[in-house]
C-alpha cells in the first residue's frame, strides 16, 4: 500500500510539473473578446442610464461587479471545457496551475474594493485603477504558461491603471471609459493575442 501512495503521488507530482512548464491553451479569443465586447457596452448602458455615478456610486459599483462577475463566469466555464478537450489528462493540473498564478491578483482586487467602500467611501472613484493594476499583475504572474506576447497586456493594464488613477478622478471621477476603454481594449488585446498563437500552433498565416 505504501509503494501504491508513493507511485500515486510521483505520477500527480510528474503532472503538476508538466503543468508548470506546458503552455495553457485553455482560454479561448472568442470569449476574451466577448467580455472585452461586454465592457464597452456596459460603458455606454452607463454614460446612458448613469448620468452622474458619483451621486450614485452604489450603482456604479453593482454595475461593473456584475460585469466582472459574468466575465469571469463565461471565462471559467471555457477554461475547464477547453482544457478538458485539449489537455486531456493534464487538464485537472493545469486549471489549478492558472487558478493559482491568478488567484492572488483577482483575491487582491476584490479585498481593495470592500476595505475602499467601508473604510474610504470617498476613494471609491480609484476603483478603475486599481483593478486594472491587480489585473495587469495577474497577467504578469500568468505570463509564464502563456504566450509570450501576452506580457504586453500586462503592461497595457498597468498603464491605463495608471492613467485613470491620474486623470480619471475630480469631474472626471467615475467616467464609464475609465472602465470601458481599459477593459474593453485589454480584453480585446488579450484575444487577438490568443487567436494570433491558435494560427501559429494551426500551421496557419
Amino acid at each position: 500500500m505504501r509503494d501504491l501512495d508513493k507511485a500515486l503521488a510521483d505520477i500527480s507530482a510528474i503532472k503538476s510539473q508538466m503543468a508548470r512548464d506546458s503552455e495553457f491553451r485553455g482560454y479561448g479569443p472568442a470569449t476574451f473578446a466577448a467580455t472585452g465586447v461586454l465592457a464597452a457596452l456596459a460603458a455606454l448602458g452607463q454614460a446612458y442610464w448613469l448620468s452622474d455615478p458619483a451621486t450614485a456610486p452604489a450603482a456604479y459599483l453593482t454595475l461593473w461587479v456584475i460585469v466582472a462577475g459574468v466575465s469571469i463566469a463565461l471565462i471559467g466555464l471555457e477554461m475547464v471545457s477547453r482544457s478538458k478537450r485539449i489537455h486531456s489528462g493534464l487538464a485537472e493540473a493545469m486549471i489549478d496551475a492558472a487558478v493559482q498564478h491568478f488567484l492572488p491578483a483577482g483575491v487582491s482586487g476584490a479585498l481593495l474594493t470592500l476595505v475602499l467602500v467601508h473604510f474610504a467611501p470617498q476613494s471609491v472613484w480609484m476603483i478603475p485603477g486599481l483593478w486594472q493594476m491587480v489585473f495587469g499583475l495577474g497577467v504578469f504572474a500568468s505570463c509564464r504558461f502563456l504566450p509570450r506576447p501576452m506580457a504586453a497586456v500586462g503592461v497595457w493594464y498597468i498603464g491605463a491603471g495608471l492613467a485613470c488613477l491620474a486623470f480619471a478622478n475630480g469631474a472626471n471621477a467615475f467616467s464609464p471609459w475609465a472602465m470601458g476603454v481599459g477593459f474593453g481594449v485589454g480584453q480585446v488585446l488579450i484575444a487577438l493575442i490568443l487567436l494570433k498563437n491558435a494560427r501559429r500552433d494551426d500551421g496557419r498565416p
